[in-house]
């Protein structure tokens, strides 16, 4: 067990992988009948519209059903959900079958992500592919009903796909058991770690059997997180599809120079000329609530995510751009890894993003399923040179446009004289736009899903992981030796 410190950080001892699969981000020639699945399972994918699998399902998918354990690099909206869930639902029914009121499963398989609306899409790809088995995977994450969330896990699902916070916390009360997990996926856990999330899944882990698989999936794998999921991953097969530290080839980048108070007429003028949706980031809730606010008054239909806004005000405003209802959608960062919309046409950085990271995952909700995309980025004059500097880093080219100078300037609150303030005046102050979205009837949001706030990634992670003797699980296998001699015993 290694701990993280400053000399393992600047000096890290290599991971090894048992071998490496690296593929550029292009079609297969590989079809899902190609893989070593059941019968029934690859009718479910076919009549769900799964054909032809993305290159990391296609390099992952092979070593995860023989066992091994798997650590995947690979750009946002290259298809990792699949990459996971199908070795998970082929392991499930080899080992188990669905409980029932009279013989109960244990939970056999935990997925953890960083946020409600990734774990929530995760759930909705397996309800997907297993239509019929509602009871058999459970959704644990703050911002829903507890009760709800305790009632489902009494049925005895097998699939429990949560946020750390709060298995967390129905762990440290018992209220759940994870004492015969066969699998674990960790998904985006490089954003888990900055979203301060590594003390609770230390503690998560720690409870887990030490004698499982583990698939991880990130972004990136910088020195820290290296260092963190060599602990908790065991020879593991090295999954490299594309370039995980830029944009996709896919995406058209712009930039417009623009001043602050004519970046709204920008937008507008964008909407107007250009077709498809749009998803806007803002760098403030506030900011959001703006932006939203004069679009809608402009005539655009727009909704609105951030950490201020309830989960069923979030599920409802991204249902309403999914489903078409709304073109816009206006969100802080929340949105930036939690979105998966195949149909966004322009992702819009109304604020300048605070990294290279954030400008990459941003502009990754665009561009998917081998789609195109545009990503346009508004840059005042004094933000030239951090524009410039995302150019250096990623090692990318802008089209650098200039904005039209007449265009129209955002109104903002004025000041008001309060020495000369009569009734009018104080009233004026009253009306002042709100820095709150309210609710339909009138009362201030509530922030019942907001997440961990951001840490430095620190600390040690013991993940309790061990391999000093064959692997057993709930149904009843052993797999001695290496893990790599399931599909020869399946005998298909």
């Amino acid at each position: 067990m290694s701990t993280l410190t400053l000399e393992s950080i600047l000096n890290p001892e290599p991971l090894t992988p048992s071998r490496t699969i690296t593929a550029t981000d292009e079609a297969t020639t590989v079809t899902f009948t190609d893989f070593d699945i059941s019968q029934s399972l690859k009718d479910r994918l076919s009549a769900a519209g799964f054909v032809t699998p993305t290159p990391v399902q296609a390099g992952a998918i092979p070593p995860a059903l023989e066992g091994d354990d798997i650590l995947a690099t690979a750009s946002t909206g290259t298809g990792k959900t699949l990459s996971f869930l199908i070795p998970m639902i082929d392991r499930l029914e080899e080992i188990s079958k669905p409980s029932t009121r009279g013989a109960k499963n244990p939970i056999l398989a935990l997925i953890l992500l960083p946020t409600r609306e990734l774990a929530m899409q995760v759930l909705e790809a397996y309800f997907k592919i297993c239509p019929t088995l509602k009871s058999d995977a459970v959704l644990v994450c703050g911002g829903l009903s507890e009760n709800t969330q305790l009632e489902q896990l009494s049925r005895g699902p097998r699939l429990v796909v949560a946020t750390p916070g709060r298995l967390e916390d129905f762990l440290r009360r018992r209220a759940v058991s994870l004492k015969d997990v066969d699998m674990l996926v960790l998904d985006e856990v490089d954003r888990m770690l900055d979203m301060g999330f590594l003390p609770a899944i230390k503690r998560i882990v720690q409870a887990l059997p030490k004698d499982r698989q583990t698939m991880c999936y990130s972004a990136t794998l910088d020195a820290s997180i290296r260092e963190i999921v060599r602990d908790y991953v065991n020879n593991p097969v090295r999954i490299e599809i594309g370039t995980t530290s830029k944009p996709s080839d896919r995406v058209e980048l712009r930039v417009y120079t623009v001043m602050q108070d004519q970046k709204l007429a920008q937008l507008d003028k964008m909407l107007k000329e250009e077709e498809g949706t749009y998803l806007v980031f803002s760098r403030t809730k506030h900011g959001a609530d703006r932006i939203a606010k004069k679009l809608e008054k402009a005539g655009h239909e727009t909704e609105v995510i951030h950490g201020d806004r309830s989960q069923s005000q979030r599920t409802a405003a991204l249902r309403n751009f999914t489903m078409g209802r709304a073109r816009i959608l206006v969100a802080t960062d929340v949105a930036a890894r939690g979105i998966d919309v195949s149909h966004i046409a322009h992702v819009v950085n109304y604020d300048l993003p605070n990294g290279s990271d954030d400008f990459v995952h941003r502009i990754g909700r665009t561009g998917r399923a081998g789609a195109k995309g545009v990503a346009t980025t508004f840059v005042t004059p004094l933000e030239k040179g951090d524009a410039r500097k995302l150019e250096r880093e990623l090692k990318i080219k802008f089209q650098w446009h200039e904005a039209d100078k007449n265009l129209e300037k955002e109104q903002r609150n004025q000041p008001i004289d309060m020495n000369n303030a009569s009734g009018s005046g104080i009233s004026d102050l009253l009306q002042m736009e709100t820095r709150s979205w309210k609710n339909a009837d009138g009362s201030p949001s509530t922030d019942s899903g907001s997440q961990p706030s951001q840490r430095p990634r620190s600390g040690g992670g013991n993940f309790g992981r061990s391999h000093s003797g064959p692997r057993s699980n709930a149904g009843g296998r052993s797999r001695s030796g290496p893990r790599n001699g399931r599909g020869a015993s399946r005998g298909r």
